[in-house]
């Protein structure tokens, strides 16, 4: 007869889970001093759980916890059918992790299923905690420590088959599992991740300074730091070059779950259109994408950015339009921004154009953006 944990083994690939493992739910010792030194950097994005205690301690968070289980679900990286090449016709793109289904929805949903099974075969007795990364405990810790893979140099979760590309959700429960045993460290002395991160957001060590991460940056809500703009290119949410530079995932691409295939026209979408998106528009486009948790404002500000990367002169009346009618100064301010980009020469008809629409500006962010955006194209020969 099996055990309880190899029916839920058994249970979770009928389930569709791709891997699972089972760990204690001692405390996170070793966390503890990390996640402190990170906060008192100011390396954290502000995104996570705020307690750090929380996060090291499950015994805070749930009582008389006794093990993790903890699951992963791996998720495709490359489009079968990408939208045809158009010439002149730029667009953004999505980061892979935020293609298709919100990835929350999808683990919930496997979660539930997998906590119900458990719950008529333990009986009443059994408790449960489902979490997906918006929960307190740090996911790549559990899922190393119960054996689904390693913490690599870029700070997440290495596994042997699907390499870096995974979803990652765990349970916490009342329950006592045999742990797994956990995989040991596999990066070597290979730093391709760390060399290829554009901001040099990676230390090398799994940890990271999220706040110059290009990930969070393109989830903030203002203006994004000019520093930035540039290092973004076209990716409009999220950021996958630590992902593409690792070695473990060269020649990966599941294609496991339907509900996670990419629609291509949503995760490269055309970046004119964008900019004037409505709210119903955009929920209905974009808002089954766990790309657009931050709203439509941030992506928007985010396709200027990218237009004004590409360089793309049959963006400017866009952007010019933009200026003059968009209600949002980080809208306006960053669209002459991207101007400033596109001009190639001076442009005295563009230079008066903005000063007339800084004359209105009363935001000193914006005005500035305004200054800069004019003195760049006055510059030009």
């Amino acid at each position: 007869m099996l055990s309880l944990k190899e029916q839920i083994i058994e249970k979770s690939k009928e389930i569709g889970i791709d891997k699972i493992g089972f760990a204690t739910a001692e405390p996170f010792y070793e966390l503890e001093d990390r996640l402190t030194v990170q906060r008192e950097k100011g390396y954290h994005s502000g995104f996570e759980h705020n307690d750090i205690k929380d996060r090291v301690y499950p015994e805070r968070i749930f009582e008389e916890p006794k093990s993790f289980i903890s699951i992963a679900l791996a998720y495709p990286n490359k489009l079968k059918n990408p939208p045809e090449r158009v010439r002149g016709e730029r667009r953004g793109e999505f980061a892979r992790a935020s293609w298709g289904v919100d990835y929350h929805t999808i683990l919930r949903d496997k979660m539930d299923q997998l906590v119900a099974y458990i719950q008529e075969a333990a009986g009443p007795q059994a408790r449960f905690k489902p979490m997906v990364d918006t929960g307190e405990v740090v996911d790549v810790a559990v899922a190393q420590r119960a054996g689904l893979g390693f913490i690599g140099r870029n700070g997440l979760l290495i596994t042997e088959e699907f390499g870096t590309y995974v979803y990652l959700g765990e349970v916490l429960t009342n329950l006592e599992f045999e742990p797994d045993e956990q995989v040991p460290f596999g990066c070597g002395d290979c730093m391709r991740c760390v060399q290829a991160c554009p901001t040099g957001a990676l230390l090398g060590d799994g940890r990271m300074n999220a706040k110059i991460c290009l990930s969070y940056q393109t989830q903030t809500k203002g203006y994004m730091n000019e520093q930035f703009r540039r290092k973004m290119g076209h990716v409009i949410y999220g950021c996958d070059i630590c992902q593409i530079a690792c070695p473990y995932n060269r020649g990966i691409d599941e294609h496991r779950h339907p509900e996670m295939e990419p629609d291509p026209e949503k995760v490269k979408p055309k970046l004119k259109p964008l900019l004037t998106i409505s709210n119903r528009e955009f929920k209905d486009e974009f808002g089954p994408m766990s790309g657009s948790w931050r709203g439509k404002k941030p992506l928007q500000r985010n396709a200027i950015i990218a237009l004004g990367n590409y360089r793309d002169r049959t963006a400017l009346p866009d952007l010019l339009r933009c200026v003059e009618e968009d209600v949002r100064p980080v809208i306006r301010g960053t669209a002459a921004w991207a101007i400033s980009k596109i001009v190639t020469a001076r442009d005295e008809m563009v230079v008066e154009f903005l000063e007339e629409a800084l004359e209105k500006e009363t935001d000193a962010e914006t005005i500035s953006e305004f200054e800069k955006a004019i003195e760049e194209i006055q510059s030009k020969n």
